[in-house]
């Protein structure tokens, strides 16, 4: 079996200096780092990760918890985010799925607890608040899509989705729109209020009115039993006269910007010329293949992923400066419909 020092010999460093590398450590040099890499791919070397465990009280491994992200084709982007950022660090990285149960969740967290998990990254299908103690697993932990309200102590990654919510309406009002309408998400989902909250002030600040009859959900009912409305509602929303109609639609994601599109084709309305719209998300499956393509307002679930791993790597080499729950912008991706 090879060791440190044959990958120093052949590499021609120190067996310090392959010791940083093997543990992702800063401040080594792009060249030697790649010299040492070879060097390892060539000996086929494999650490001692016992050993290391012992001299440095580090695994070397960190965890990711997800509800049902892993599940979800357009979150998924946050698990490749964390996968790149924890793939640069030379880390490893232990993917477990709870399904959304409790007990699940409990079992991973003790063997994350048993395998001496450097630290954690718990991630959550959408943004919402959860019920959590970090004194409860007492590992290092990074919230990612989600937070623990009323603690100040436990670190959070979130999108920002009162500036999304704002942003789609801004774009809409600096384009000339006066006559907006707002088909939401569910009520019951925290980024509704928040993309709302938005809405409204970008409202407020052009003075414009807000008129009830023109923000209504497009998803409605308990969570785990949704109905989707918003192609009735969009049609119902456009089917006045030509004057006493919205000429844009905002739309609280990408499903409904389409029902929305359907719902505009059915009345014989040319989108973006007699009604634009506007999604959120940017699903590319629909955004970038609708006709016309989706302005949309992209959450930006691979940032997310990527800054939830700097995060907790800074946190563990206690560097970690930033606010403990971090909003990350939501950026307008700009399109044919709107």
């Amino acid at each position: 079996m090879q060791t440190i020092k044959d990958v120093a010999e052949l590499a021609g460093v120190s067996d310090r200096t392959v010791s940083r590398v093997v543990n992702g450590e800063p401040n080594i040099s792009q060249k030697t780092r790649v010299r040492v890499e070879e060097a390892i791919a060539r000996l086929n070397y494999i650490p001692n990760l016992a050993a290391r465990m012992v001299r440095t009280n580090r695994s070397g491994v960190v965890g990711l918890i997800t509800d049902v992200v892993s599940t979800t084709p357009n979150s998924v982007e946050i698990i490749r985010g964390i996968q790149d950022r924890v793939s640069r660090a030379s880390q490893s990285l232990l993917i477990a799925n709870t399904s959304g149960t409790k007990e699940a969740e409990a079992r991973i967290w003790r063997t994350f607890q048993e395998h001496r998990i450097d630290g954690v990254m718990f991630a959550t299908m959408y943004h919402h608040e959860v019920d959590f103690d970090p004194t409860e697993h007492n590992i290092p932990t990074v919230l990612v899509n989600c937070f623990a309200p009323g603690r100040d102590d436990v670190a959070a990654i979130v999108p920002d989705d009162f500036q999304g919510g704002y942003s789609a309406a801004r774009h809409a009002i600096d384009k000339g729109h006066e006559r907006i309408a707002y088909v939401t998400l569910n009520p019951l989902i925290l980024a509704a209020s928040l993309r709302g909250q938005g809405f409204e002030k970008a409202m407020g600040e052009a003075g414009l009115a807000i008129r009830p009859d023109w923000v209504q959900p497009g998803i409605r009912g308990p969570l785990d039993a949704e109905e989707t409305c918003a192609f009735a509602v969009a049609t119902d929303i456009l089917s006045g006269p030509a004057e006493d109609r919205p000429t844009i639609l905002l739309a609280g994601n990408d499903e409904i910007a389409m029902q929305c599109l359907f719902a505009a084709a059915h009345l014989n309305l040319s989108v973006p010329d007699d009604v634009a719209i506007i999604g959120f998300d940017d699903f590319r499956i629909i955004s970038e293949r609708v006709i016309p393509t989706l302005t949309t307002i992209a959450l930006p679930y691979y940032d997310i992923g990527v800054r939830a791993a700097d995060k907790l790597f800074a946190m563990l080499g206690g560097t970690d400066d930033q606010p403990l729950v971090e909003r990350l912008p939501c950026p307008l991706v700009e399109r044919g419909s709107a």
